[in-house]
């Protein structure tokens, strides 16, 4: 299982490679997020729309159907490991913390842009570098 930041979640919606990625591997290797990376990403996208005169209904039912692909992880599933991820997270960015504390409670890695996560305890994966884990993850070397 791999954990998907909210940046990456935008990304995929924004661009083509981050959902290229997505579609290629979801089926072989299980893609979650926290529901709160899904509320981040729900609302950075019309911003970062209008800011590129995209049309952020478009984007938003491109969001809406990852859902399809991407597991929510409900609160209730990482809650126990808030306050160790607000502690690794504080002197970072204390936003983050759902993020991490998913990863902590499903014992798996990161997908992140966000460097603010490297050097928690966690395996973080840039999309440069995922198909390395997407390669461990399905058993193809």
């Amino acid at each position: 299982m791999l954990i998907l930041d909210a940046n990456i979640l935008v990304r995929a919606v924004l661009g083509r490679r981050v959902l290229e990625l997505i579609d290629t591997y979801s089926e072989t290797a299980e893609l979650a997020a926290p529901d709160a990376a899904f509320r981040d990403a729900w609302e950075h996208v019309p911003r970062v729309a209008r800011r590129r005169n995209r049309n952020p209904e478009a984007l938003l039912a491109t969001l809406e159907a990852l859902g399809k692909s991407i597991r929510l992880v409900e609160f209730h599933e990482y809650a126990p490991f808030e306050p160790q991820a607000r502690l690794r997270m504080e002197r970072r960015d204390p936003d983050d913390w759902p993020i991490l504390a998913c990863a902590l409670a499903m014992h798996c890695a990161i997908w992140t842009e966000d460097t603010d996560f490297f050097g928690v305890g966690v395996a973080t994966w840039t999309t440069d570098n995922v198909e390395l884990f997407f390669g461990a993850a399905t058993g193809a070397h």
